[in-house]
């Protein structure tokens, strides 16, 4: 063993207290040569015994001295150690790449398999990365989970002191590869994370439910059989209420207010809501199908915010189209149901309601700037064309904001630029900015979603913001709306302007050329009136033909090229099968002036099969793949788009995927299929 050791500190100054005293002697003795010879001669006697003592005893006695050190040292290290490794509280070192060098026999315990955990810690706690591991001497704390039991890791960064603590301003990167090992204790916190997950379950939830159609379906049954029909509806919902431990309140004939506890949360979402199929079936003779929508609220502190997320969640729900389940809390919201396609509402009342609301909106403003979705199509261009005309029957300046179109919309818009149109009715987003103030009001149409729309920019700009849409409310749709018009029933966004347009007043006229961007909208909206076509959508289409709109001439501007035909043929004909019920084709895009029209027409062409249930139709335009997402009845592809990030109708949707491949495309599309065909959405 190696007994060179260097002294220090209190030690070091102890053991040289003899040098000090025979500095002081030796002065002493000169003093006393000076007082007395004799006296000198004595003193001088003595300071050479005590100086020869000294150095006696340093000689013989400095080696026993370092090694009874050593050997204290050795055995209080061990001590140490003893006692660390009997703590009650796991204790573990760690290397600066989070690799286990030691631990006491309680953190044995806890990991139980050592080889792992010198791998590394994370293969025992996947919460603690590299990354979280401490790189300074501040104390960091993970929360970690190991099988059943939940811990709360603290981890300390140690520096060896052989290069001593890093100056502040230098660099400790170095330190720490090389010269650094982490201490990590383990608190068990399973006792109280179990009573904050009972104190959670215990917490109240709020919720909404409103039966969707309730005058509608009253209508649909004869007077014997109405109070028959409220009642199995009310007995359905109050013995599924019953089942959860809920108190509830009829607030009005059509709507409920409940709460339960959380912990019935999981029960509900396991069983998807089974409450929307059991009214759904059922059946007396009624004309129509009872559906209801439910809203519910978690997350937030306090019983009211809760009750204000219930009331968003049920809106959500209802904007949706209804038939469905929203639970919400702060920026989140999952969806259950949605099955079915909402019922059109015979009656026009909202429609005059929201007419007489923006024409208040529009008359209190300088100005009206209209924008569609990005890549406009002519549903959304008819749309900003009939707001247009609102505009100026109201005395006020509009402008259309219109970038990157489709070949339709370009045929469309060229009856624009005549004179009878100003120079500035088509601007760009860039014009736009420049309009939009306190004096502007901002329309959006046939898009919800601020993140789709021509500019998102205008929406933070503009103080008056109007959304009229018919695609089912998302959850990150526009919120600083003062209006917000959606009825996913429609069957495009120009079919509900048409209906305001007849309510403004002012003695409005649409011109010809806008009655046919009109009616060329709702004309590909329902593939040609074969899809989401209702009594209303007729009437709209009644009231553009007394307008001017010339049929035969807008049946013109959507005929195709031979070579446009060509590529949907040759779609067709690559078309697989998945499952023998999905159809998943890819579209051409190359020579090809609107590839995602083109694939929309192959979508709705494959519906035509016998046995296809959707189709999925995929083309690559400007970096991007455009997804064209298709059903007649039995699928909801607006809830697969909105999970990859798109949305739309329940049998019209669609979404855009960005550095993707087209074949990791098409896995994609396969994997939601077999998602929702396992969780019996399909």
């Amino acid at each position: 063993m190696n007994h060179k050791v260097r002294l220090k500190g209190a030690l070091r100054i102890l053991l040289r207290w003899p040098i000090v005293f025979s500095v002081l002697l030796a002065i002493m003795n000169v003093q006393l040569f000076i007082y007395n010879l004799k006296a000198g001669i004595i003193g001088l006697f003595y300071f050479v015994i005590y100086i020869l003592a000294y150095v006696l005893i340093i000689i013989t006695s400095r080696r026993r001295l370092q090694r009874e050190l050593v050997e204290f040292a050795a055995s209080y290290g061990q001590l140490q150690m003893e006692i660390v490794g009997n703590l009650s509280v796991p204790y573990a070192i760690l290397n600066e790449e989070g690799h286990l060098l030691w631990g006491n026999e309680e953190f044995i315990k806890v990991i139980v398999n050592k080889k792992a955990a010198r791998r590394n810690i994370s293969n025992i706690f996947p919460e603690i990365t590299i990354e979280r591991l401490p790189h300074d001497y501040n104390l960091k704390v993970e929360h970690v989970k190991f099988k059943d039991k939940y811990y709360r890791a603290d981890m300390r960064l140690v520096i060896s002191e052989d290069i001593g603590k890093p100056d502040v301003q230098g660099d400790i990167n170095q330190l720490i590869d090389y010269n650094t090992i982490i201490s990590l204790f383990l608190y068990d916190e399973t006792d109280m994370m179990e009573l904050e997950q009972k104190r959670e379950e215990e917490n109240l939830v709020a919720g909404l439910l409103y039966i969707d159609n309730y005058d509608e379906l009253i209508d649909s049954i004869d007077e014997v059989r109405q109070s028959l029909m409220t009642a199995l509806i009310d007995r359905k919902i109050n013995k599924y209420l019953q089942c959860i431990d809920a108190i509830s309140k009829k607030i009005e004939k059509d709507k409920i207010f409940f709460v339960f506890k959380q912990r019935y949360l999981a029960e509900l979402k396991a069983g998807r809501f089974s409450i929307l199929e059991e009214v759904r079936n059922i059946n007396i003779g009624n004309g129509q199908v009872a559906t209801i929508s439910i809203g519910i609220g978690v997350g937030k502190e306090t019983f009211a915010a809760r009750y204000d997320l219930a009331r968003a969640a049920i809106d959500l729900a209802l904007g949706r189209g209804g038939d469905q389940a929203v639970i919400k809390s702060d920026g989140q919201e999952q969806f259950f149901g949605g099955k079915s396609v909402q019922v059109e509402r015979n009656t026009r009342v909202k429609a005059r309601v929201k007419a007489h609301a923006l024409k208040e909106l529009v008359e209190g403003k300088e100005r009206v700037v209209v924008m569609g979705h990005s890549n406009g199509d002519v549903d959304s261009f008819g749309a900003s064309v009939g707001i247009y005309r609102i505009a100026h029957a109201l005395n006020r300046k509009a402008y259309i904001v219109l970038g990157d179109t489709d070949s339709a919309v370009q045929a469309i818009k060229e009856r624009f630029y005549t004179k009878e149109y100003e120079d500035d009715m088509i601007v760009s987003s860039q014009t736009a900015m420049d309009l939009v103030d306190e004096s502007t009001v901002l329309v959006v149409v046939d898009v919800n979603r601020g993140s789709y729309t021509e500019c998102p920019a205008l929406i933070e700009m503009a103080q008056t913001v109007v959304v009229i849409d018919h695609h089912r409310q998302a959850g990150d749709s526009v919120d600083k709306a003062v209006l917000f018009y959606i009825e996913p029933y429609a069957s495009s966004a120009c079919e509900m302007v048409a209906e305001i347009l007849q309510y403004i007043g002012n003695g409005l006229k649409l011109r010809p050329a806008e009655a046919e961007a009109m009616y060329a909208g709702i004309m590909i909206d329902t593939n040609y009136f074969s899809a989401r076509t209702g009594v209303r959508t007729f009437e709209a289409m009644a009231y553009l033909r007394r307008s001017g709109a010339d049929s035969v001439r807008v049946r013109k501007v959507f005929r195709e090229d031979l070579s446009e035909y060509k590529i949907r043929a040759a779609a067709i004909q690559d078309t697989e099968l998945y499952q023998g019920v999905f159809a998943i084709a890819q579209s051409q895009s190359e020579g090809v002036e609107s590839p995602t029209v083109v694939a929309s027409k192959v979508a709705n062409s494959l519906l035509d099969i016998n046995g296809v249930k959707a189709s999925f139709v995929l083309t690559r335009y400007k970096g991007k793949i455009y997804i064209s997402a298709r059903s007649i009845d039995e699928v909801n592809v607006q809830v697969m788009m909105e999970r990859i990030g798109g949305g739309g109708h329940i049998n019209m949707a669609g979404a855009q995927l960005t550095d993707t491949s087209m074949e990791d495309a098409k896995d994609i599309i396969r994997k939601q299929i077999d998602n929702m065909v396992e969780k019996g959405e399909i």
